[in-house]
């Protein structure tokens, strides 16, 4: 999800495309969100893991 957030963002960047930088930003933002609740020992959607 992170990854992907950032090709969108750098997709958003070059084209000048608004909405696909807002769709980055918040992917980006999601992603290391549950990364990090992931790293906590959190079950994120009823996995142990987030991979």
């Amino acid at each position: 999800m992170i990854v992907l957030g950032v090709v969108l963002l750098i997709i958003g960047l070059i084209a000048a495309i608004p909405i696909l930088l807002t769709l980055g930003i918040i992917l980006v933002v999601i992603g290391v969100f549950l990364e990090l609740l992931g790293m906590a020992g959190h079950a994120v959607g009823g996995r142990r893991h987030y991979y």
